[in-house]
């Protein structure tokens, strides 16, 4: 028998399946590309039958009639999350909004904290067994459907099938419309040069075999972007688009570290382009569920180096997230933000992300702020927050003082803005009141890990942020090691002899720090090395300082190579070096480089001037 024909007792038209609809209820609304559009329509059509019908929904990409002033004592929205399409209403009081977890709204919908009388869906046409399928949005439409006291879908038969918990018995539907039309598309935006900044940033924090969380839009598609060297990724998220496809179908994206749903990209809603649509249609590799069991922190934190990659309107210099409102005009929503930072964080291996544009309106406004401004929403507390990521870089904030958070963030903010912010930081006595302001090196640094026999290396600029590190360094050496590298016996180094060390502003200057990378701990900062040039002369003065405890292993020589690329592509002449003569393993270093070096004993000190010309012949004079 024909499905049709099998439930045409429930077939209404749009027309008879809205009358069923008592006035004075509250009416749930389908998600995403799933906005059952053709009921709403109808819905909007007949609005005159209503008074004061309540519509809840999340983000849909269908039109929002409802919500026109036109139609106030007929319809009122209340927003879980807000949408283009209903913010105008929300922001003129025409309209609600709930702040809410993600992974909360399917219990508040069961409970009735979040009433639900109708549910207005849209799904497949059912299959052979008598089931439709809720297709691409799970997310909070399932507890809607299994709570609700009628539920009117609209059968469209170009809803793809998605597997998973999607699937409902069509007896559990009380009447349905046939609507076959194609679902909106959300198309990719263009990438600009400060999306894919941002996203080589972020991709750079992602290991092989770590499972990801994205949304939707510039920043989540360049970082995919530049994820296709990576091996093994794994897929657990509240949603995605188009830019996953790329990387399954390079054979980056396996799941096959996770713990649940092993070989499947997980997911409770998706929307894109009609390529996503089709892809995901009967395909075993997808499964979706509802966003009480994708977003669960306890799940998120199970899964496999879980990496969370999410957004922001605002940050402030303590590390406070501003995501869902603009002062003191809601925007969005929560969503599933703190869900998964959460849950990343709770992880190990984990690595919860706030990933911004360091500016807004054309650069007139900086994202990273003093303090969020009146009104603004703390959606991510600063004692959640991990990484943000702008476009100039990687603030890492965890375990960080107020002090060394506002530094970091500084020095992740547009250039234009980082005087202010510290201006503002010292006003707050956040930072020391002789703080230098935190610069990026004149040109970028190229990380490098060294392989020694005691271990790994990262060879790497040195950071304003890194003082309380450069602090333990100090204090970590041996006094023979501090009067070999200052040449006289230094108890102390105070925050104020660190400042000259940060200035790298411009190419006359470099300093880098070796670190100790160990699995699950802090690096430790083992050895640094730095040159200042002189100006008359275009020789740099360079100097190098190894920790006792990792002294010959080769640091100094690489350090130093280091050194000689930076200097060679700013154009430095050479460099100069005053070594004590019983410093016998600088000098090794500096002579085994292959360099022309001319030096001279002086009161058992040795000056070495040393060429970095390309091609100079090696000359050594004692």
């Amino acid at each position: 028998m024909d499905w049709q024909e099998r439930y045409a007792a429930r077939r209404r038209t749009l027309v008879e399946a809205i009358a069923l609809i008592p006035p004075g209820t509250h009416l749930f609304i389908g998600s995403g590309a799933a906005e059952p559009v053709v009921l709403v329509e109808e819905l909007v059509r007949q609005a005159n039958r209503f008074a004061d019908n309540t519509i809840v929904h999340l983000l849909t990409l269908g039109p929002a009639p409802y919500v026109d002033a036109r139609y106030r004592g007929h319809f009122r929205h209340n927003a879980f999350f807000i949408g283009a399409n209903v913010r105008e209403a929300v922001h003129e009081g025409r309209a609600d909004y709930t702040p809410v977890f993600l992974s909360q709204i399917p219990s508040h919908i069961r409970s009735r904290r979040m009433p639900v009388d109708v549910a207005l869906v849209q799904v497949s046409p059912p299959d052979r067994f008598g089931f439709v399928n809720l297709g691409v949005s799970v997310d909070v439409v399932l507890a809607a459907v299994e709570t609700a006291r009628m539920v009117i879908a609209e059968v469209n038969p170009r809803m793809p099938v998605v597997h998973g918990t999607g699937f409902l018995r069509m007896d559990d539907i009380d009447a349905w419309v046939l609507a076959e039309h194609p679902l909106p598309e959300q198309p990719s935006e263009a990438l600009d040069e400060v999306a894919l900044e941002i996203g080589r940033h972020v991709a750079a924090l992602v290991e092989d075999g770590s499972t990801l969380q994205m949304g939707i839009g510039q920043i989540p598609d360049a970082t995919l972007k530049a994820l296709t060297d990576r091996t093994d990724l794994g897929i657990w998220t509240e949603m995605f688009s188009d830019g996953v496809l790329d990387l399954i179908e390079n054979g980056n994206v396996t799941n096959r570290f996770k713990p649940i749903h092993r070989h499947k990209v997980t997911s409770s809603f998706t929307f894109g382009s009609q390529r996503l649509y089709d892809y995901v249609d009967r395909n075993p590799l997808f499964t979706f569920h509802p966003s009480d069991y994708t977003n669960d922190p306890i799940r998120i934190a199970r899964q496999h180096k879980m990496v969370a990659i999410n957004s922001a309107l605002q940050v402030d210099l303590t590390g406070q997230v501003c995501a869902d409102s603009i002062g003191h005009k809601f925007y969005s929503g929560i969503g599933g933000q703190v869900d998964f930072i959460r849950g990343a964080a709770m992880c190990p291996g984990g690595k919860p992300i706030i990933a911004i544009r360091a500016t807004a309106k054309g650069g007139s406004l900086s994202r990273i702020v003093p303090v969020l401004d009146e009104g603004a929403g703390v959606v991510t507390s600063r004692g959640d927050v991990r990484f943000v990521v702008t476009e100039y870089g990687v603030a890492d904030l965890q375990g960080k003082s107020i002090r060394e958070r506002a530094l970091a963030l500084i020095q992740v903010a547009h250039p234009n803005f980082r005087t202010e912010l510290l201006t503002a930081a010292k006003a707050r006595r956040y930072v020391f009141p002789d703080q230098i302001i935190p610069r990026a090196p004149a040109s970028p640094v190229r990380e490098t890990v060294l392989e020694t026999p005691r271990g790994s290396l990262l060879i790497r600029a040195l950071s304003v942020t890194d003082e309380q590190k450069l602090s333990d360094f100090f204090y970590s050496l041996s006094r023979e090691t501090i009067y070999q590298r200052w040449m006289r016996m230094l108890s102390r180094m105070p925050h104020h002899r660190f400042q000259g060390y940060f200035e790298t502003e411009d190419a006359g200057r470099a300093a880098l720090v070796a670190e100790v990378l160990m699995a699950g701990q802090e690096p430790e900062i083992v050895a640094t090395a730095s040159y200042t040039t002189d100006r008359r002369t275009n020789f740099a003065d360079v100097a190098f300082v190894v920790r006792d405890d990792w002294q010959r292993q080769g640091i100094g020589t690489a350090l130093l190579q280091a050194l000689v690329e930076i200097a060679r592509e700013r154009g430095v002449s050479g460099f100069t070096a005053e070594v004590l003569r019983e410093n016998q393993a600088m000098l090794h270093v500096f002579h085994k480089s292959g360099l022309p070096i001319r030096s001279t004993l002086t009161d058992d000190v040795y000056v070495l001037e040393i060429s970095l010309a390309l091609g100079a012949r090696r000359s050594l004079t004692t």
